[in-house]
Formats: C-alpha cells, structure tokens, sequence
C-alpha cells in the first residue's frame, strides 16, 4: 500500500503537474456542474422528461469529437501544446458564460441548447488529445501511468463535487448560475497554463507532415491489432455504455421520482467509484490490458444490477461499482495506447481514442434515450450491460490471438522506442525495411 501511495503522488513533485492538477480541478469541477444542470434544464425545463432530447444533445455535444478527427489529432501532434489548450479552453469558457446569460434571462430554448452542445463539442474535440498527451510532457512518460491516474483521481473527484454543488445551486437560485460557475471555473485552467514553467516541461518531437498526415495515423492503427481490439472495445462502451445522463436521470425521475438534489446527488456517489477506479489505476503504475477485460466485464455486471434495483439506496451503490469499473477501463486505455505509440504519432492516436470512444454517442445516445423512453429506463441500462459483455468478449479473443501477457509495461525513460507487441512490431518491419 505505501508504495502504492508514493507512485499516486510521484508525479505532484513537478511543479508543472502541481500547477496543472490545481487549475484543472477547478475547471473540472464547474464542468461536471454543467452537464449536471444541462441535463437537468433539457429532462425538467425545456421538455417533459424526454430522455431522446436528452440524447440527442448528447449526440451533437461528442459527435464532433468523430466528424472533426481528420484535424483534432493532426492539431495535438503538430501544434504547441500549452497554447493549443489555452485557446480550447477560452473558447469553452466563453461558450459557458453565454450559455448561462441566455438561462439566467429567461430566453433559453431547447434548439439554443442543442447549437451551444455542438460548439462545446467542437472545442472538445480538438482540446481532448492535447489536453491528454500534455501530461506526458509535464512529467515524463516514465511516470504517465501514475500521472493519467491522478488526472482521473482529479477528474472524479470532481464528478463527485459538481453533481452535488449543481444540485444546490439549481435550488437555491436557478440553473443559469451554473453555467455561470462554469463559466468562471475557466480561469483557473488558464492561470495555471500561464504559471507553468516552461523550461521544465518534457517536449516532444512534434510532426511535420502535411497532407496525408491523418491517413498517415489510420495506417498505423491499422497495422496494431492491439490498438485496434482496444478502439472497437472503446467503440461499444463509448457508444451503448457510457450514457450515463441517460440512465440516472430517467431512473431518478420515472423509476425513483427523485428532486434536483436527490439527482445530483446520484451522479456525486457513482463518482465515489470512479475516484477509487482511479485511486487503483494510479496507485498500480502499471498499464496492463488484462485490467481492459476486467474493467468492462465489472462494467458490464453493474449495469446488471443497476437495472434490478429494486429502491433508489441500492440503485445508488450499484453505480459505484459501474464508476470503478469505468475508470479501471478508460485510464488502462489511456496508459496503454500512449506507452506503446511513438511520440510522434500520439496526438493521431489519442485523437482515435476519443473520437471512437465519444463519437459513437450520435449512434448510441439516441438509440438508448429511445429505449427509456419506449421501454423503460431498465431496459436502456441492459444496454449498457450488454456492451460491457461485448466488449470483454474482444479483449478476451484478442488476447487468445496475439497471445499477449497480461504484464506491466515496462518503465522507460524519455527518448526511449516504445514496447510493442511482437506482431505488431514486425508489421511495421515489413512497411519499413
């Protein structure tokens, strides 16, 4: 346990990541009281408990993350990362404080909600990969594992405080002001990136390729069996699992008949969960793909359970078990796809990552939000189930055809090739002799 302990805070001695991790809590916490309050204003203002509107927000806030992957990876890799960001991140900023006045004054309108979910998801799209590959050079790959698991820590805890924050501020003085918070929670993230040093920062070798650039990223995916069986378990997760929204809010509002607060407070204890989900991941300094199979198999159970909960209480703590289970799944991802990317090609990659991860959610968001509104929000959550069951299934056959060992990826310092795996190692043999 201590030195499990000591590899969680290993990567705070920086004084970048210190920096960084300070700004970017802040900036989370007003984000997870966004979406809280979105969802709220479009189930309970603008709509009649419509969970397909509710999707369908969804969809047009990551769909952008799929559409404009041609750029937001080429952008990660060729781009100063640390001004690419301040600029995503002003942007988001920005959109918050005008989403919030139009709330505040009363005129908000559903079709006004669903353009604001399509531009948040644009600067997304391009802020994603940078924002993820950034913490590699603040720290060093050698420690990136155990830093992607305090970025989750930071991230859930968040989850945990802005669901609960938005439910009082709902309460007490409308959902406007939530936007509002968010909107203000922005400087922070861009004081700290104005405060980062930046001497001690660890750059990587950026790309200069032009046209071909993204096709150049397809390719490379292409020839990894490994990175393409972890997309297509990211794609069903991504796409029938994560639509988190979805699920609690129509289960607290038809199932459970829950307020605003009783709301917030669901999306606050399954961030417990994810907190503890990343508390393992950080604490094992290990990027192992066996955790893939385990984290969507106990995924996959949850969302089970979740959809037999017979009361609210039980309903509850069926989703700490779906928020350990999701961390354990998308920081492995994370850890794992960086580590075994040249430096190079990483922005293309992690670009893939979360554009097939979010970018399903046109797909997938609707066609659940119309299961609970058809079936029943039971029967939506049998979806999710049922993705976490699939996916396990490609880990599992994955790793029957590779024959890949479920061991730690090895440490390695800064300007060291990356591990592979043999096959996919000499498949690029035979493209590059």
């Amino acid at each position: 346990m201590n030195a499990s302990i000591l590899r969680v805070i290993r990567p705070l001695s920086h004084f970048n990541y210190r920096i960084w991790a300070i700004g970017a809590l802040v900036s989370n916490i007003g984000t997870w009281v966004q979406r809280t309050a979105q969802d709220w204003l479009v189930l309970t203002g603008l709509t009649h408990h419509s969970a397909s509107a509710v999707g369908t927000v969804m969809a047009l806030q990551f769909g952008p993350q799929f559409l404009l992957l041609p750029w937001t990876g080429v952008a990660a890799d060729r781009c100063n990362k640390r001004h690419l960001l301040m600029a995503t991140q002003a942007i988001m900023g920005a959109l918050a404080l005008m989403l919030g006045i139009l709330t505040v004054t009363g005129i908000i309108r559903l079709w006004e909600v669903y353009i604001f979910a399509a531009l948040f998801g644009c600067a997304a799209a391009f802020d994603a990969p940078v924002r993820q590959t950034f913490v590699a050079e603040l720290v060093g790959d050698a420690e990136l594992p155990a830093a992607v698991g305090v970025n989750s820590m930071s991230f859930n805890a968040a989850r945990m405080i802005g669901p609960a924050v938005c439910g009082i501020v709902i309460a007490s003085i409308g959902t406007g002001w939530a936007f509002l918070t968010n909107g203000a929670s922005f400087l922070a993230v861009l004081g700290s990136l104005a405060l980062l040093r930046v001497s001690e920062l660890h750059p990587h070798a950026r790309s200069h390729h032009g046209k071909g650039a993204f096709v150049e990223g397809l390719r490379y995916v292409w020839a990894r069996p490994d990175l393409k069986a972890i997309l297509a378990m990211l794609f069903l997760i991504g796409t029938f699992g994560l639509n988190f929204p979805i699920f609690t809010a129509t289960m607290a509002v038809k199932v459970f008949h829950a307020n605003a607060k009783e709301y917030g407070l669901l999306s606050s204890i399954m961030a417990v969960g994810t907190v503890v989900g990343s508390f393992l991941s950080a604490g094992s300094g290990e990027a192992r793909f066996r955790a893939l199979m385990t984290g969507t198999l106990v995924f996959g159970t949850g969302c089970t359970l979740a959809a037999l909960a017979p009361s609210y209480w039980l309903f509850a703590i069926t989703l700490t078990i779906i928020g350990v289970a999701t961390l354990l799944f998308t920081s492995t991802t994370n850890s794992v796809m960086q580590l075994t990317t040249e430096p190079f090609m990483r922005g293309r990659v992690m670009a893939l990552r979360v554009g097939i991860a979010l970018g399903g959610a046109p797909i997938g968001a609707p066609f659940v939000g119309w299961v609970a509104d058809s079936f029943g929000p039971r029967w939506a959550l049998g979806v999710g189930a049922l993705s976490g069951f699939a996916a396990a299934m490609i880990g599992w056959l994955t790793l029957r055809k590779l024959d890949l060992q479920p061991r730690g990826m090895p440490e390695r310092t800064p300007g060291d090739t990356p591990p592979h795996p043999p096959q996919a190692t000499a498949a690029r043999a035979e493209q590059n002799p």
